[in-house]
């Protein structure tokens, strides 16, 4: 980091800690007997686990992704997933939850002042969607998902990208196109909410919106200086996706919001999908030839997570077995398919977590059954004969991805111009480790 960007640093921290010395959140006090009498402990408790598991996913995520780069990128890799943690979550207190979640503006947007500094949540009236537990639980759940999105694009640009540059990316990242999908994916006035947009636990705005920022990264970014690239630590992926399916039953379950029996569907789903894509997968690449590798098995398991994601309090246990093994199988031809273009998404975030998040969100339409869960207004799927929720969740898709892709692009220039995003070639070489860090494994 030069000395310029340490004296904006410096500067930046100074008026966080007058901002948070000028517009206090509020006195703790008692909570009003009548919020109180509304709210659960079993869920309250459930949520709280919930939010701890969905936080774990962003280290599994640290590792599952670090285990996949060059020895030389491993630290700075992992470090980016971790900033995350620290950046969003510092932004999301100020305004991010304003802007998911705050006052509708045109189902777009939230108003950036409605919870600003998170002022009045202590003691707030619950969410209107999770009305068992209390408002700021449901901020910090909500916290994670913001934290962990663009943490996911990171695979795209491994071993390429200044760390700074990242950093003002990962905000406006988060500012212009994470919280306006959630806004209008979740608040209750959405305009895709409103349309009848089924997304459980963030198919559209977390994989989707993360699949097709980094597949606009990748090629804004071009193509990597290194020739080969052979994985680090085999063993770190198996530990991070070890993580990342223990953390998803916070991220899929934890989306019904209760302690309750739509929870337990949606870890049932999560875990059978996940099964069945790794499965899959391996035996896919058996039936091509190649070896039943760990690798395969790790990123068929995680393609089914993100492809259940959208689905899983929508659809059957039976049905998520198709969920997991239709998109696995697409997402390996889709990694296959890539590797022959000139797009260098190193890690290929673009065929598992954009393509795996398109098909759970399409197979959503397919299997939802109004049945299993009477928040579904919109209808049931195709299976079941209506054809409506298809073709909202079609439309949704390709507008969904366009907005994205063009948003991301333009986000990735303004970046650039501000600070250049890419390393020096000299750098590339080197390794980030050591050019943006100075550490090595």
């Amino acid at each position: 980091m030069t000395k310029k960007n340490a004296a904006v640093s410096l500067l930046l921290l100074v008026t966080l800690i007058l901002v948070s010395l000028l517009f206090p959140s509020g006195q703790l006090n008692v909570v009003s007997v009548n919020i109180a009498q509304n709210l659960d402990k079993a869920d309250t408790a459930w949520m709280l686990t919930a939010t701890a598991l969905v936080l774990l996913m962003t280290p599994g995520l640290a590792f599952f992704y670090g285990g996949m780069v060059s020895k030389k990128n491993v630290i700075s890799t992992m470090l980016q997933s971790f900033i995350c943690m620290a950046v969003i979550t510092v932004l999301w207190v100020i305004v991010g939850f304003s802007l998911a979640f705050g006052d509708s503006w045109g189902g777009i947007i939230g108003n950036p002042a409605t919870f600003f500094m998170m002022k009045d949540m202590v003691n707030g009236t619950p969410w209107p969607l999770a009305p068992t537990i209390p408002l700021m639980l449901f901020a910090l759940y909500q916290l994670k998902f913001a934290i962990i999105t663009p943490a996911l694009i990171t695979g795209a640009f491994a071993g390429r990208i200044k760390f700074t540059s990242y950093l003002l990316f990962i905000c406006l990242f988060c500012i212009f196109i994470y919280c306006p999908l959630a806004h209008a994916t979740w608040h209750p006035n959405g305009i895709l909410f409103k349309y009848g947009v089924l997304d459980f636990a963030g198919g559209t705005v977390v994989h989707m919106s993360a699949g097709w920022a980094a597949l606009a990264s990748a090629i804004y970014l071009k193509r990597s200086n290194e020739k080969e690239h052979t994985p680090a630590r085999i063993t770190y992926v198996l530990l991070g996706t070890g993580l990342l399916w223990f953390g998803w039953f916070g991220f899929n379950a934890g989306s019904a919001f209760a302690a309750n029996t739509l929870a337990v569907n949606a870890l049932a789903t999560t875990t059978t999908a996940s099964a069945a894509a790794a499965f899959a997968w391996i035996v896919f690449d058996v039936f091509r030839g190649r070896k039943p590798s760990a690798m395969g098995t790790c990123i068929g398991a995680v393609v089914g997570l993100v492809a259940i994601t959208p689905a899983a309090g929508f659809i059957s246990v039976g049905h998520s077995l198709t969920v997991g093994i239709v998109s696995s199988i697409v997402s390996n031809l889709m990694v296959e398919w890539r590797s022959r273009t000139s797009i260098d998404d190193t890690l290929d975030v673009f065929p598992c977590h954009g393509v795996g998040g398109m098909v759970g969100f399409l197979l959503t339409a397919v299997f939802a059954n109004q049945a299993l869960n009477t928040a579904n207004t919109t209808g049931n799927g195709l299976l079941f004969g209506e054809t409506h929720l298809f073709i909202v969740h079609l439309v949704t898709m390709i507008v969904v991805s366009v907005l994205v892709f063009g948003g991301t692009f333009l986000l990735l220039k303004i970046t650039d111009i501000i600070t250049p995003l890419r390393v020096s070639e000299v750098e590339e070489t080197v390794g980030l480790d050591v050019s943006q860090h100075g550490e090595k494994l």
